[in-house]
């Protein structure tokens, strides 16, 4: 059917394209590629000969609007270097564009460097952040991680070589000296993952920046530690939690904030209320 088609391509192994990918790219009559010479290295793989057309960064509204022009007749497949397209991508401009002019749209899932890291990292997993690449200026990078610092979750970024050690060093500052992991060359014959804290991690690579595509997983701050009260202290707090909470709210929020007996604290509240 003609439309547009959002296909998934490998991350660095071919084999990992689909058999579903390789008959839409087959089927294609264009494909709109981030850079027509590395998918040509995919189609020569596949033994395929399609015609292509650049889109990226800096394709602009005239060549969004040809490529969804051609949906309404032609299968336009929309790939990226590797992985998945729009993830750190800006496709999602002409997934936009084409959803607006009512083209049908299908997409064809397959490998992302982000995912694949996350199950490499070995790191919590059932909450997390996909933050893309960090801004290259000192303060717009400090002030991004601080937006990221309360989240508890774990934090995907993605990296390059020379970047890598400042990157790290500017986490430790902004996020503390969390557990972390750096997978590269996923999928590829020396793929590697490397755990440790994010200052071990930076002192790693300071004097030796890898090379490749570079995922970066930082995960979720640990639990802070409950405060000490002396009896007058977890009293003033009962009191200012009772004056906006129900009794059993009250306790259970102050019980956690000093890692207390939750029916102890139950307890003492209400000892508290009745005694005025």
């Amino acid at each position: 059917m003609p439309g547009l088609y959002i296909v998934a391509t490998p991350i660095g192994n071919l084999g990992d394209i689909s058999p579903r990918a390789a008959a839409t790219l087959a089927r294609a009559d264009v494909i709109a590629a981030e850079d027509t010479r590395v998918t040509a290295k995919l189609l020569a793989h596949l033994g395929l000969r399609i015609s292509m057309t650049p889109y990226h960064d800096h394709s602009d509204e005239r060549t969004r609007a040809a490529l969804v022009a051609r949906m309404a007749d032609e299968v336009v497949v929309l790939v990226s270097d590797a992985g998945t397209p729009l993830i750190s991508d800006p496709g999602y401009k002409l997934v936009r564009d084409a959803r607006a002019a009512g083209r049908a749209i299908t997409t064809l899932p397959g490998p992302c460097a982000a995912i694949a890291a996350i199950t490499l990292s070995g790191l919590p997993s059932d909450r997390f952040l996909f933050a893309g690449f960090l801004p290259s200026k000192a303060k717009a990078r400090a002030d991004t991680i601080a937006e990221l610092a309360g989240l508890r979750a774990s934090l995907v970024f993605y990296e390059s070589g020379p970047r890598l050690s400042a990157t790290l060093a500017a986490l430790a500052e902004g996020l503390g000296d969390r557990e972390a992991a750096v997978a590269r060359e996923i999928t590829k014959l020396y793929e590697q993952c490397i755990t440790g804290t994010l200052t071990e991690l930076s002192a790693r690579y300071a004097d030796a920046p890898p090379k490749g595509e570079i995922v970066v997983i930082v995960g979720p701050p640990g639990e802070a530690a409950p405060e000490s009260a002396d009896d007058a202290t977890l009293d003033a707090a009962l009191r200012e939690a009772m004056a906006n909470k129900p009794v059993a709210q009250a306790a259970k929020a102050v019980a956690r904030r000093f890692g207390l007996d939750r029916h102890e604290t139950y307890a003492r509240a209400l000892a508290l209320k009745d005694g005025g």
